[in-house]
């Protein structure tokens, strides 16, 4: 049952990761059309800078929840190194469920948002409810929640981010 969720996870952290890479794509592509059409054309497109906004807050909702998985979200490790054994494992338990509880914050509250500004358009482009901006909000809570429970489950608390060293050579020398 757990290498089940393991694998449902793996396809959750790689979708993620494929919807942050198209955002970005996707923005890098718009944002200069909109300048282009701006002051080259002498007419400004009203749609890319509200789509530019979506994209950017699904971006960060995605790609939060990867680097969440993939522990390379900002941690202060002090406490936990100083501790080892029932010590250590009762502060990643109490992190991780307050993790838990933010997650499941944005979930509730962030689909309350959603529901609340549904009915509203967006000025730039009517056919584009409101509540459709805030919709990252909670599927990112839900997201985070999941890989929080898959943390809980196997127990691998404060584990490193997985993959090489960030700027260093694949020898390991100084060169």
């Amino acid at each position: 049952m757990f290498e089940r969720y393991v694998r449902a996870m793996n396809v959750l952290h790689r979708l993620c990761m494929v919807i942050a890479g198209l955002c970005l794509l996707i923005i890098t592509i718009i944002i200069p059309w909109g300048v282009y059409s701006r002051y080259v054309l002498g007419y400004g497109s009203q749609w890319p800078e509200p789509i530019a906004i979506i994209l950017m807050i699904l971006f960060t909702f995605s790609a939060g929840a990867v680097c969440y998985r993939e522990n390379l979200h900002i941690a202060v490790m002090m406490v936990p190194d100083m501790t080892s054994g029932i010590a250590r494992t009762l502060i990643a338990w109490f992190i991780e469920l307050c993790m838990l509880g933010t997650s499941l914050f944005l979930l509730f509250f962030g689909w309350g948002l959603v529901r609340t500004t549904w009915n509203q358009v967006m000025a730039q482009m009517p056919v584009i409810p409101v509540g459709l901006t805030y919709l990252p909000i909670p599927l990112g809570g839900l997201i985070i929640a999941l890989f929080v429970i898959e943390r809980l489950w196997s127990g691998r608390f404060f584990a490193p981010a997985e993959g090489e060293i960030p700027f260093q050579s694949p020898a390991g020398d100084a060169n």
